[in-house]
């Protein structure tokens, strides 16, 4: 069999991604369903999940509903939601053991896909919607996850930085959705809010296994009731990169009760997943912040004892940069001036062969090691399905031994500071 080669093709207004492989022992299979992110729709859409995992038509008690992954050998089924960009995900995920290592009559990829197919599309209902035990309680859940935000205050720091910084875009929206929109979802309103997400959003359905295209499409077609969509997918659409708009970054100060501050930036970058200069930015990131290696971790945090943690991280579907540290209070100043040193660097071409190297090296190794977990080599091909650019980790690979230090200190000249938010106590000025 060919080894990393995903086979695709449509059925009933899905998009479907199947890599036949005997290297692994189970089946692994993801289903994503994608929206854009909006203020009125986020958080009825990040509830949907949760309640589509209590019930289906067939197992509508959440008892045996489990029980009946307990009976496909334990398989795993499970979500998560996040945003690439500037749309909304729920990506759905099962494990199930392939058949050849268990004694059983029935196609287990078979009855997997059934079980996904009828928990998304023919969840348990009562006079027509969404059954209300099971809407209150996760309203519930969903209240606990968000409000555990606020308790994260690394996490915090992290989203209040991204709402400031992304002020007019769909982007400063929390995937999870609103504390404020919880109380007025009702069986009725999420289930239609469940009937258009359903209609109208794209759908990936991958799966990596001792399987072909053709028995999945077959078993996909059965699986999914889906009548109300159209027969093509949707496609995403690509967010807007903002460019770098060179004015002062703007400083938003906020006091809580914390004991240590939190130092977060954010940086319109314009380079996206789908540029050329990918790689480049990459590296660029690699040698900032990203390793244990970089600029970040080693004169922030090791040289200048300054931080607890220093890092960055770039958003290749949005085109935007963050660098997250934690910092005694008192040395926010001094913080600011040796991280914006550290960006200044980068512009300036000043890496070492060392950097270079080892930054290439880290990148290397985690390309590498995307072939060794199938929900890996799952989650590198959808982002070539969401920005519509395809590129083999092999490509990446060959593209990211090909940058130079020039094409870096072209990345860096993208690069501008936008926002700089900073969480401290109620105390002081």
């Amino acid at each position: 069999m060919k080894e990393n080669r995903f086979f695709s093709s449509t059925v009933g207004g899905i998009r479907l991604h199947v890599l036949p492989t005997d290297r692994f022992k189970t089946f692994a299979i993801s289903l994503y369903i994608g929206t854009p992110l909006a203020e009125e729709t986020v958080t009825s859409t990040a509830l949907i999940p949760f309640v589509l995992r209590r019930g289906s038509a067939t197992y509508p008690e959440t008892k045996q509903f489990r029980e009946r992954l307990d009976d496909l050998y334990g398989a795993g089924f499970g979500f998560d939601i996040y945003k690439r960009g500037d749309s909304q995900l729920v990506q759905f995920r099962m494990d199930i053991i392939n058949d050849k290592f268990v004694q059983n009559d029935a196609s287990l990829l078979r009855e997997g896909l059934r079980f996904l197919g009828e928990a998304v599309t023919k969840p348990a209902l009562t006079d027509g919607v969404f059954q209300t035990k099971y809407v209150d309680a996760e309203k519930e859940t969903l209240r606990k996850k968000l409000e555990a935000i606020i308790n994260d205050k690394i996490r915090y720091a992290g989203e209040r930085c991204m709402e400031e910084m992304c002020k007019n875009e769909p982007y400063r929206l929390n995937p999870l959705g609103k504390l404020e929109d919880i109380d007025s979802i009702t069986a009725e309103n999420l289930y239609a809010r469940y009937r258009q997400w359903l209609a109208d959003s794209p759908m990936d359905l991958y799966v990596i296994g001792q399987t072909t295209l053709e028995e999945v499409e077959a078993i996909a077609k059965e699986a999914f009731d889906l009548n109300d969509r159209k027969t093509t997918v949707p496609g995403y659409p690509a967010s807007p990169i903002q460019a770098a708009a060179g004015n002062e970054p703007k400083v938003v100060v906020e006091e809580l009760d914390v004991g240590q501050g939190k130092l977060n930036m954010g940086l319109r970058f314009g380079i996206s997943y789908g540029d050329d200069r990918y790689a480049a930015a990459l590296m660029y990131n690699g040698i900032l912040g990203s390793f244990p290696h970089s600029k970040l971790f080693i004169n922030v945090r090791e040289k200048e004892s300054l931080a607890y943690y220093a890092s960055s991280r770039f958003d290749g579907h949005k085109g935007i940069l963050t660098i997250q540290s934690g910092i005694e209070i008192e040395n926010y100043e001094k913080a600011v001036a040796i991280i914006k040193k550290q960006l200044e660097d980068m512009k300036a071409g000043n890496y070492s062969e060392l950097e270079l190297t080892q930054t290439r090296a880290m990148i290397r190794n985690h390309l590498q090691e995307i072939g060794d977990s199938a929900f890996e080599m799952i989650a590198f091909h959808f982002n070539n399905v969401l920005s519509g650019k395809e590129r083999t980790t092999e490509e990446l690979l060959a593209q990211v031994d090909a940058v130079t230090p020039e094409d870096i200190k072209k990345a860096a000249a993208l690069a501008d500071l936008d926002t700089i938010y900073f969480l401290r106590d109620r105390k002081g000025e």
